[in-house]
């Protein structure tokens, strides 16, 4: 069976440790090694996207790669309980034109028992930013 540690019920570190792993993961911007965080049968919402499966995971995230050029990503803990998690987060990117921005946003986990991520539920904002507004270097 598929085990992604820190497993539920969380403590307030082994939360902090799932959500630096989380950054980690997808500041590698590898679709395939991301994907494997969620379940087979995973749940998204991301802006007005909805994400079925790890599959389509995989898929919507080599897309935006492709279009979020030179992608950097901070997220940090805003609360946990149990087995589920609420985590904020920003990253910067920019377009094939090359405007920067900086996304911010707010992220609903919940995990299964083996640690995989089992719905995400994501709101995100755009804001355009200049290249020496940049933060996340």
């Amino acid at each position: 069976m598929e085990q992604k540690l820190p497993l539920p019920p969380f403590t307030m570190e082994s939360a902090l440790e799932k959500v630096q792993f989380a950054e980690n993961a997808w500041n590698t911007k590898d679709p395939e090694k991301v994907c494997l965080a969620y379940t087979i049968d995973t749940e998204w919402r991301n802006r007005t996207d909805f994400i079925n499966g790890r599959e389509e995971v995989k898929a919507f995230l080599i897309k935006k790669w492709e279009n979020e050029l030179d992608y950097r990503l901070k997220k940090e803990l805003w609360g946990f309980r149990e087995n589920r998690m609420a985590v904020r987060f920003e990253y910067e990117w920019h377009n094939e034109s090359g405007q920067w921005f900086r996304s911010y946003g707010n992220e609903l986990w919940e995990f299964d028992e083996n640690g995989l991520m089992a719905k995400r539920y994501a709101s995100i904002n755009d804001m355009p930013i200049n290249f020496n507004e940049r933060k996340l270097l």
